[in-house]
């Protein structure tokens, strides 16, 4: 296992896995955010508004004797 850090620059190495899997965190996030399940800076998006579209006849309360 020591021998493959003949190959590599640990230190580059590092910079590397450690740049590539910021970049990937920010990508899952991104892509998470984006739903609207796991959006959790805006909440749920809202469809429209459901209107009724039976109207009932108004009638006024009755008064007490």
């Amino acid at each position: 296992m020591w021998r493959i850090w003949l190959l590599f620059d640990p230190r580059r190495a590092l910079i590397m896995l450690f740049t590539f899997l910021f970049g990937l965190a920010i990508v899952i996030h991104f892509i998470l955010l984006s739903t609207d399940r796991f959006n959790w800076l805006d909440g749920p998006r809202k469809g429209p508004a459901k209107t009724s579209e039976i109207s009932l006849p108004y009638t006024p309360p009755s008064m007490p004797s």
